[in-house]
């Protein structure tokens, strides 16, 4: 991790919102699907809220900053950036979080499912599903 983003993550880490509490609980320890989740750290430049490096999925919880047209097309280029690094990307707005937890958690389930490494160990193409 960079020197310049190692404090920044740390101070994430410590200070997650609700929503993103509630999705850490929910999947810390191995809890979906056995995939271990690691939260706020950096990876291509960016922090990410959650990573499986396992599977090479990213899940970021979105509040309400990321509805503004400058951060949507921050949100894009940071997305096309880690996808051009092979991993797979699924955002939740916090309310859909508290509205429904399961719901985001099944979401997170069947991706993971889709992307489970083969009995060899390899990962499947990191562009299967995407679109």
């Amino acid at each position: 991790m960079s020197a310049r983003l190692k404090p920044l993550a740390r101070r994430l880490r410590r200070n997650q919102t609700p929503a993103e509490r509630q999705v850490w609980r929910a999947i810390n320890a191995r809890q979906v699907e056995g995939f271990r989740f690691r939260r706020q750290v950096e990876l291509h430049g960016y922090i990410v809220d959650f990573a499986c490096y396992e599977a090479r999925l990213i899940v970021e919880i979105d509040g309400a900053t990321h509805s503004t047209n400058r951060e949507i097309e921050r949100d894009a280029k940071r997305d096309e950036i880690l996808r051009a690094n092979g991993n797979s990307i699924l955002r939740f707005a916090n309310d859909e979080v508290f509205r429904n937890l399961d719901g985001v958690l099944e979401t997170i389930r069947l991706k993971l499912r889709e992307l489970r490494p083969r009995d060899d160990g390899a990962l499947p193409s990191p562009l299967v599903g995407e679109g």
